[in-house]
């Protein structure tokens, strides 16, 4: 019944089906990029060195998206967000064109490298905030839960097919899997042409204010909501440290001893797991106490960090990072709900310009955070205080957010 009632919406089955085709690119570009990555500096370096190397593809994704972030949630919330999307969507395009074309060289530059993740950033940075206040447009209020839920779906989707295919790929070459890549971003771009024939109310009303005084009004909106803030800054700090992300190479080849498949099984579990809940999720939404949901679930999060941290087995190993998946998925519910269904329209580019700014932080910056506490710590001791520093911000976050961690019913604001 959730299915049909949110995919008879064509505008929401094109995005849906647009967002599919870009997360499985995405996944199959890092799982080729991290690998690619960690074995060119493997020829030179030694391995807390590389797994450093491999954190900077993070770093060089992060800073553009960091410098941007507030110009990119403008900009959607003046200019037609289908747009925005379609010409984010051919930049990632060329992103990865010139990622297949350095992957034919015998020696690339790691600073080629970084330089094409840097455009990577720059595209992601104006198309989430875009993408996630387009959303409420696509469907009705009613079903809108459901949609945020089959929304996460298709990027919880993307992170199972996209390790899977990017690890069979990149054990037949790292251009195999750049090549597909491309070949997604542009079926993406496809679906992007078909949104743009559609009859949406996608351009949001612009009140003639300057692009500053936009900004400055959605840093007070989100400064004044202490539940939407508390939200998305514990995912960031959470997510900042308890990420294993980047260092999955490392136990994929070192630790583990298994190759590149094996380093796709281990992120696509992680995937399986939130992808699982986030259907359920989709089935049936939480309608309460979504503020000590969403705090156990972070709390779980770095339990199930510390625990793979500590595994030598494959299997253990990716029992905890579907674990990890679960717990995150219902983080991100909680999350999502509060920025699209919370957050008035005028001011909702603005406000999931920080959301995906603190998420990019938590993944992207999380990566450089594991890459240098790996050198400091080894990286089994990187995973473990990763985890163990999720939880206590979690209980932090508690005393400082008590709005947040007293939220009940997620609801539409009064008009």
């Amino acid at each position: 019944m959730s299915f049909r009632s949110v995919f008879r919406h064509r505008p929401f089955a094109t995005m849906w089906t647009g967002r599919l085709f870009t997360q499985i690119a995405n996944l199959t570009l890092s799982i080729g990029l991290g690998w690619w990555v960690y074995a060119l500096a493997r020829r030179t370096y030694d391995e807390r060195t590389s797994a450093f190397l491999v954190g900077m593809i993070g770093l060089a994704q992060f800073l553009p998206m960091f410098v941007l972030a507030l110009v990119a949630g403008a900009t959607a919330d003046r200019y037609d967000r289908r747009i925005i999307l379609f010409s984010c969507g051919l930049l990632q395009s060329l992103c990865a064109a010139s990622f297949t074309v350095l992957s034919f060289q015998p020696h690339p530059a790691l600073a080629a490298i970084f330089a094409t993740a840097s455009l990577l950033g720059i595209a992601r940075a104006f198309s989430m905030p875009a993408g996630t206040a387009l959303l409420p447009a696509l469907v009705p209020w009613e079903v809108l839960p459901r949609a945020i839920s089959w929304n996460t779906l298709s990027v919880q989707g993307g992170m199972v097919i996209g390790p899977l295919l990017g690890g069979w790929l990149t054990a037949i070459s790292i251009h195999v899997a750049t090549g597909t890549a491309l070949a997604l971003y542009l079926c993406a771009n496809v679906t992007g042409l078909m949104l743009l024939s559609m009859n949406i109310d996608a351009k949001p009303q612009h009140t003639g204010a300057s692009r500053l005084t936009m900004i400055k009004e959605g840093l007070a909106y989100l400064w004044s909501s202490k539940i939407v803030f508390g939200a998305i800054s514990l995912d960031l700090f959470a997510v900042l440290l308890g990420g294993v992300t980047s260092l999955l190479p490392v136990f994929a080849r070192d630790i583990l001893h298994t190759g590149p498949e094996g380093f796709g099984h281990l992120r696509a579990a992680f995937a399986l797991g939130a992808g699982a809940m986030t259907l359920c999720l989709a089935a049936k939404p939480i309608v309460r106490h979504a503020g000590k949901w969403m705090m156990g679930a972070v709390i779980v999060y770095g339990i199930a960090t510390v625990c793979f941290a500590l595994s030598r087995n494959v299997a253990l190993s990716m029992l905890m990072m579907v674990i990890g998946g679960i717990a995150d998925s219902v983080s991100v519910f909680v999350r999502q709900n509060l920025v699209q269904i919370v957050t008035p329209n005028a001011m909702r580019g603005r406000v999931s310009a920080v959301s995906g700014l603190f998420i990019s932080a938590s993944n992207e910056l999380g990566e450089f955070e594991s890459g240098v506490m790996a050198r400091l710590l080894g990286v089994v001791g990187s995973a473990v205080f990763g985890g163990v520093g999720s939880i206590l911000v979690t209980l932090l976050w508690g005393k400082l957010f008590p709005a947040l961690r007293k939220a009940d019913r997620i609801e539409p604001p009064k008009i």
